[in-house]
């Protein structure tokens, strides 16, 4: 026999995550313990980093897209003096520099690398080269050229000069920017080599490290954790963000449906968004989905 399909649990679970463990393994473990039928990741953790890991269970599936836009900060640690092949500490030696800068010339480099940058992603990435995973090149010897990436930047900060070969900083970005690649690349604008040697997540979207229970929190004398769906937050925390709408049961009831609604009838309540931008669709307290703007209507493109 299959395995059973689990219990359709829904909502948001923080899990800060320890090193060592993929972030597929924890999303599988906290899966197991909830016996959730359905669960997935607000943007994927290096097996080296800890810290915070969204796991979306049953309709908050539908939300990931979100928390994945959302701000994240990270804290790194980088060991400078040594280059590795896959820009973290697991990786093999591939360089060496004397070179040692000092905290001024580490910040004077850290502008270049902040705002909207060009990105060349670590060659031990999932990123896909012909149908094949980077990494999986990587690790047959065949490490592949990896074109830059656009990536955007917020804040990225000198937080700790620990000693000579070690400095701390803080990032806050948006998706898809390698903190691997920003180590490699601040050591590389200071005219040496370095490499990640801890990285912690602070925050993801609407997410800190207040929120996040460890993954022990979730066994209970080795059984199915029963107090686990108390410690979800509802599928909505992570639209917060996002501008709402109040209708009312009628417009409530075509949105479920699917159906289109005039913005000649909603005058006067509608958000001031742009052109495709996200409203969030509520009648009281609930969450009904997300509509956009187009031609003069509000369609409703994700419903709960």
């Amino acid at each position: 026999m299959g395995r059973k399909r689990g219990m359709p649990v829904d909502g948001w679970l923080v899990i800060d995550k320890p090193s060592g463990m993929t972030s597929t393994q924890v999303v599988g473990r906290a899966r197991y313990l909830l016996d959730a039928r359905k669960a997935g990741h607000g943007g994927t953790l290096d097996p080296l980093a800890t810290g915070l890991l969204p796991i979306a269970f049953g309709k908050a599936t539908k939300t990931v897209p979100y928390i994945m836009d959302g701000r994240k900060v990270y804290r790194f640690t980088l060991r400078m003096g040594e280059s590795r092949d896959s820009d973290d500490a697991e990786g093999a030696v591939t360089g060496y520099s004397a070179i040692r800068p000092d905290d001024d010339e580490l910040r004077a480099a850290l502008p270049a690398l902040t705002g909207d940058i060009m990105q060349v992603p670590p060659v031990f990435s999932a990123l896909k080269v012909g149908g094949q995973r980077s990494y999986d090149m990587a690790r047959a010897g065949r490490p592949p050229e990896l074109p830059p990436r656009p990536a955007r930047v917020d804040r990225f900060e000198l937080i700790e000069r620990v000693d000579r070969d070690t400095a701390i900083f803080e990032v806050e970005s948006g998706k898809g920017v390698y903190m691997r690649a920003l180590a490699r690349d601040v050591a590389l604008a200071c005219g040496t080599v370095g490499y990640i040697t801890a990285l912690r997540r602070l925050r993801v979207g609407p997410f800190t490290e207040a929120d996040a229970i460890t993954l022990d929190k979730l066994v209970t004398n080795d059984e199915k954790s029963s107090t686990a769906p108390e410690l979800l937050y509802p599928v909505a925390t992570v639209l917060a963000d996002i501008p709402a709408l109040a209708l009312t049961e009628d417009e409530a009831a075509s949105v479920l449906y699917g159906r289109a609604l005039s913005l000649a009838d909603l005058e006067g309540r509608v958000p001031e968004v742009g052109e495709g931008e996200p409203i969030r669709a509520m009648t009281g307290e609930r969450v009904l989905g997300l509509c956009r703007l187009r031609d003069g209507l509000l369609r409703p493109v994700r419903i709960f």
